[in-house]
């Protein structure tokens, strides 16, 4: 076995099972029957402690020990599973994992060695009249050996039966024991007579001895029968390794690659059984009515019952693991990107080829590019589903969160989870981590009442927080919400005015004063803490969301809670788009945030049709004329709806004289409709999505740039920036008393 291959295989299932770890004892206190986690957690600690052990990682060894010792107490009913016993073993788990890192190459912290001491003195407080250190050898592997009737201690055990022939072969039982000797000590030797026939029955040239050795070596159990090879055929050689040993087969077959093994090769590939002993046990099985290969080697005293019972898990794991990991792959997720780029520059060819096609007006190469066109979108769709990952993964390591901070605060605080099956692109999911860390905890630092007030408004004493992620209209909206006090708007108000924000004047909707809480800067804490206090995490927040192109808004009713919600893009690197065209320039709308499309007639203007030259008719696919009705200020009359619009062309500076004939791209985001005027309608367009530079990071209302199949540079619509200002702004002009009931669309233009 490569010992670096079988320590990163330690490492990985060291974190695995400290996550178990955590997660059953972020849980067991709300658990009426904890045994199966109390369980789970005793496992995960003593898998990892046997483990350690095999590569004499005895820092880990030693610590893991003392934390086994006091969930043994608890798993024997003599402890019970409380909060501060809690909170230390998490401690103690984050300990471990700190020492594992280390092995695994991390940076040496100069604090982990005192931490570490701390953390025993407090957990042997847990073990009255014991000292918590580490024996010798792994404390439950002799315990399981002495159970089956082996001997409690770290030497070997073998037992000799030489056959009754061997001195007519020529073999000497003497030369194997003298060989045996140069392997080590033999410390004792007993010599068995039970077999010496009567006297008249002896023969003199027939061996009857029986020894039982214990013998003292580091030799490996291949080397030891090595001693009795030339008499293994004709005697019965039975070698019982230590339980120490014991111990480090049992982590050695739990580190055994996952390998389709039958139990009888699993023994042999970790040492404990020899390739003669198991075509014994296999020839003895077939003899006889077969019980289990491994009752005979127990049986036969070949193998401890220990090491069989973790063989026979191991053989378990592995089948389960196999069936459920048989259709999953692991990839770096570089080659992902790598993927996705690659699949970005053939949609722009595939592009650029339709063109080219229709330009020579060639039907056979038409119909090839659209099936290429449908085979590359597939491609993309499979491309970016192999990097969509459930966003439950990232909710579940904020029980630990909460647990700790509703500690550090001195409150009650509990959190539930909803929408974990939610997918979205395996980045956005990396980098959403921190900002929803600052919003959980200022949701218990500052939503959150203490106890008393809670009670007092006839709440729960325990407060709520709560995560919750779903899908909407091509975004995903990740939920922060907790049934705390609410934003005060007034404390609110005063503060920012204090600090120069606003206005002493200056009158703000109640929408605008919850976004101040995101200013640079901004805090209403009275004093600052370890959580805070010093206005940056808020800041931090915004910043970071704008950075994935997403946005985040507050909602709050005081007295009653507050809910953070932050819209998200589900991927970064390739959309389906909308083409529309605004003067000479060409822009790209996000197609899942499209509603529907409209043609605008301007009051008082006369309705003249002109024929549309083939390809425009096409790409606009007008079935029925229909119409919206533009009305001074910034709304439109969208069948009786009032709709709150934006004409890009000034909205974006584009030169030139607005076409005679416009359409309004109807775009929802965040529940919010707002209709886009545009000069013409384009159609669907695969887009890959360039980021800008920074020179052009301030630029409104873009999100991004692609390149069209003529090689022309579009730009990406900022949809959300562009419903913020546009509702920002029809605010400000109050919308008709009543709209004209004669000018209301009825069809819309299909997209």
């Amino acid at each position: 076995m490569n010992l670096d291959d079988a320590l990163q295989t330690f490492i990985v299932e060291s974190t695995e099972l400290l996550q178990q770890m955590e997660d059953a004892l972020l849980v067991v206190e709300q658990q009426t029957d904890t045994a199966e986690s109390v369980a789970a957690i005793f496992r995960a600690a003593h898998t990892i402690k046997g483990s350690a052990g095999l590569f004499g990682l005895d820092a880990v060894v030693s610590f893991t020990h003392a934390v086994e010792s006091v969930l043994d107490r608890v798993r024997g009913g003599e402890l019970p599973i409380a909060g501060p016993l809690v909170a230390l073993l998490l401690e103690a788990c984050d300990h471990i994992g700190a020492l594992v890192a280390e092995v695994s190459g991390g940076e040496p912290d100069a604090g982990t060695a005192p931490r570490g001491l701390g953390l025993l003195e407090r957990l042997r407080a847990y073990l009255p009249g014991s000292s918590a250190q580490p024996a010798a050898l792994p404390a439950p592997g002799r315990s399981a050996a002495v159970a089956t009737g082996g001997v409690a201690s770290d030497t070997w055990h073998i037992s000799l039966r030489f056959g009754a022939g061997v001195l007519v072969d020529g073999m000497d039982p003497l030369a194997c024991l003298r060989y045996l000797a140069t392997l080590g000590d033999i410390e004792r030797i007993e010599t068995l007579a039970d077999g010496v026939p009567g006297l008249e029955e002896i023969e003199p040239e027939a061996s009857y001895l029986g020894f039982e050795i214990r013998f003292r070596s580091d030799a490996d159990k291949h080397a030891i029968e090595s001693a009795f090879e030339f008499v293994r055929e004709s005697s019965e050689v039975r070698i019982l390794p230590p339980h120490s040993r014991a111990a480090e087969y049992v982590a050695l077959i739990r580190s055994l690659p996952e390998e389709e093994l039958q139990l009888g090769q699993i023994l042999v590939r970790c040492g404990t059984l020899t390739e003669a002993e198991l075509a014994e046990a296999l020839r003895e099985q077939r003899e006889q009515t077969p019980p289990p290969l491994g009752q005979l080697l127990v049986a036969g005293q070949m193998v401890d019952a220990a090491v069989v019972d973790a063989a026979v898990d191991r053989q378990k794991q592995i089948k389960e693991t196999r069936a459920a990991d048989a259709s999953f792959i692991r990839v770096d997720a570089r080659r992902l990107d790598l993927l996705i780029n690659l699949v970005g520059e053939l949609i722009i060819t595939g592009a650029g080829a339709h063109l080219i096609a229709q330009r020579l007006g060639d039907g056979d190469l038409l119909e090839t590019t659209f099936t290429m066109s449908r085979l590359v979108e597939e491609v993309r769709d499979s491309a970016l589903n192999l990097r969509m990952v459930q966003i439950g993964a990232t909710f579940n390591r904020f029980q630990r969160v909460v647990h700790d901070v509703s500690r550090e605060l001195g409150k009650d605080i509990r959190l539930e989870i909803s929408g974990e099956e939610t997918e979205l692109d395996k980045t956005v999911v990396e980098r959403i981590g921190d900002p929803l860390t600052h919003l959980v905890r200022n949701s218990m630092d500052h939503g959150i009442e203490p106890a008393e007030a809670r009670v007092a408004a006839g709440k729960p004493a325990h407060g709520t927080v709560k995560l919750n992620a779903y899908h909407d209209s091509g975004t995903i909206v990740i939920e922060v919400a907790d049934d705390g006090g609410g934003l005060n708007h007034a404390k609110i108000l005063a503060k920012a005015r204090e600090r120069g924000l606003v206005g002493a004047g200056e009158k703000l909707s109640d929408a605008e004063i919850r976004r101040l809480i995101f200013e640079p800067g901004f805090s209403t804490a009275d004093q600052v803490s370890n959580l805070s206090g010093r206005g940056v995490g808020m800041d931090v927040v915004r910043r970071n969301i704008l950075a994935l192109r997403g946005t985040v808004d507050v909602d709050s009713e005081e007295g009653r809670g507050t809910t953070i919600r932050i819209h998200l893009p589900l991927t970064l690197a390739i959309i389906d788009g909308f083409l529309v065209g605004v003067g000479d320039a060409t822009y790209v709308v996000p197609l899942d945030m499209v509603v529907e499309c409209i043609e605008l007639s301007r009051p008082g203007a006369r309705r003249e049709w002109e024929e549309d030259d083939e390809a425009e008719a096409d790409a606009q696919e007008v079935a029925e004329p229909s119409s919206v009705s533009l009305h001074d200020g910034s709304y439109l009359n969208l069948r009786g709806e009032v709709l709150p619009y934006l004409a890009l062309h000034e909205a974006l500076g584009v030169p030139g004289d607005p076409a005679q004939r416009q359409s309004v791209v109807v775009v929802q985001y965040a529940g919010r409709k707002v209709g886009l005027v545009v000069d013409r309608l384009l159609g669907e367009f695969q887009t890959v999505i360039k980021p800008l530079s920074r020179l052009f990071a301030r630029l409104h209302g873009v999100g991004g740039s692609t390149i069209l199949g003529s090689g022309e540079v579009a730009l990406i619509l900022d949809v959300p920036a562009l419903v913020k200002s546009c509702t920002a702004t029809a605010e400000l002009a109050a919308p008709p008393a009543a709209l004209h009931p004669t000018l209301s669309a009825t069809n819309p233009i299909p997209v």
